[in-house]
């Protein structure tokens, strides 16, 4: 796909994004993995607890994920999880060829400048992509993606936390329950 394309299918997205623009439980259940109402059902009140237990147990569960996501959409921010998400899926190549393009393919979604969906790193950490992007290996994105994942942690984690959409959630699955 061309750069061009690229930039324009970015602001499509971003613009797609003003019209859904809300923070409440409703934008999640339409963005679940799977059905939404059976996966609300199946979503205890326990699990979505523990998600405020650290990032990390959040970054676990795909549900935690998914409400994350709607969550960051809201904010305008989901490139930074998409990232830590495309990483770590990269992690699992195992084809040398395919981590090549791959890393790419990668690179020039997220972390080149004036990339479609590019997450906010410094430009220290991005160089030290660039240049690992020479040859690439399974941990050329490692600084980087620690540093999203640094972010969203710090800043994005807390206030998803106090949101409504959180909070709606928790009280949606704990009525089910009574």
């Amino acid at each position: 796909m061309r750069t061009g394309q690229r930039q324009n299918k970015g602001m499509r997205t971003r613009l797609g994004c003003l019209s859904h623009k809300s923070d409440s439980c409703s934008d999640f259940t339409a963005i679940l993995p799977d059905k939404p109402n059976r996966a609300l059902k199946r979503l205890s009140t326990e699990e979505a607890t523990r998600w405020a237990d650290s990032f990390d147990v959040l970054l676990s569960h795909k549900y935690g994920v998914a409400a994350f996501r709607a969550f960051l959409k809201t904010e305008f921010s989901e490139e930074n999880l998409e990232f830590w998400l495309a990483c770590e899926e990269f992690k699992k190549t195992r084809s040398t060829a395919k981590l090549v393009s791959k890393a790419h393919r990668i690179f020039e979604e997220f972390v080149d400048v004036q990339a479609p969906r590019e997450v906010n790193i410094d430009f220290q950490t991005r160089e030290a992509t660039r240049k690992n992007m020479q040859e690439p290996s399974l941990t050329c994105f490692d600084q980087a993606q620690g540093k999203v994942h640094s972010l969203m942690e710090k800043d994005s984690y807390p206030r998803f936390l106090r949101s409504k959409m959180y909070l709606d959630l928790l009280s949606q699955s704990q009525r089910r329950l009574s």
